[in-house]
């Protein structure tokens, strides 16, 4: 039944009258007589009665009046449930990333906020296609998510709040030829053996970009989603591979070097994405401020 036609029901038995509760309610009377009608044609009694000029309730619309106080006992109850939880600054908040986001965003993130009054965090790695990225947003509140510069934005039914621009960059061993260079160009990498990553993910179109620079296929010899994965070949000098410049920068002592690419600038976009009623949370508002407040996000 519609709540709004209890609700009715229920000021028609206190007030008395189809003039008074239209009075009360700031509509006209033939209005609240349409609404009751309607609920009268999904009772199986009649739930009111004509005495003298004034309509009363039967004791069938008796009976379903003090049911519709039980009704809006229950939705406002419901709607408090409901204000607590979007005002509720510890709620839990579920947080995706791709694995090199994860590694960099996580610990930062849980360190920011292990006060008190802070959001419960329950972290996920997702590696995806960039297509995929926008779908996680149903399952999490929070989606850190990654695009190349120039791929197709993302839909417009996801909030999308920038994080970083970051460079690609070429990861290359310290004793290959190129590393004393301070950057490389598309030349020089035509030769070259590479470690991509699988078809579909963001840094396929890349590669494919390097190429179409290039005039030519590159040499892919290996496939690897894993960052750190790629960085132990690389390591070994047998390839180079594309990197990101903060979020997989190999460590010192890694026996890795990253060279800009000056002839072809490569950049991935760094994105939260979430659903737009999922910033109506404040637990989520927080996760969202403080990811933005760790340095490497500026």
């Amino acid at each position: 039944m519609d709540l709004h036609q209890l609700q009715l029901l229920r000021e028609l038995g206190e007030r008395g009258s189809l003039a008074a509760v239209a009075r009360a309610l700031h509509v006209s009377a033939s209005a609240v007589s349409q609404q009751l009608a309607a609920l009268q044609r999904r009772a199986e009694v009649p739930l009111t009665e004509r005495r003298g000029r004034n309509l009363v309730l039967t004791g069938a619309g008796q009976a379903l009046a003090r049911a519709a106080v039980d009704v809006s006992v229950a939705m406002r109850s419901a709607e408090q449930a409901v204000s607590h939880y979007l005002q509720d600054p510890r709620a839990t908040v579920n947080l995706c990333a791709f694995n090199s986001a994860g590694l960099t965003y996580f610990g930062p993130l849980l360190q920011a906020l292990s006060g008190e009054d802070s959001p419960r965090l329950i972290c996920h790695d997702r590696d995806v296609g960039q297509e995929d990225f926008p779908a996680l947003a149903a399952d999490y509140d929070v989606v850190i998510a990654h695009r190349l510069e120039h791929s197709p934005p993302w839909p417009e039914s996801i909030t999308v709040l920038p994080l970083v621009r970051e460079p690609l960059d070429v990861a290359m061993s310290e004793t290959h030829p190129l590393a004393i260079e301070p950057s490389v160009s598309v030349a020089d990498l035509i030769t070259e053996e590479w470690v991509s990553v699988q078809d579909g993910f963001p840094l396929t179109s890349a590669l494919q970009a390097l190429a179409v620079h290039a005039g030519q296929p590159l040499n892919v010899t290996h496939r690897i989603n894993e960052f750190f994965i790629a960085a132990a070949i690389v390591s070994a000098g047998s390839a180079v591979s594309l990197m990101p410049r903060h979020t997989a920068a190999p460590p010192p002592g890694s026996g890795i070097v990253l060279k800009p690419i000056h002839d072809l600038p490569l950049a991935r976009r760094v994105d939260i994405l979430c659903r737009p009623e999922a910033l109506q949370r404040v637990a989520v508002l927080q996760v969202v401020d403080a990811l933005r407040r760790i340095p490497f996000s500026n």
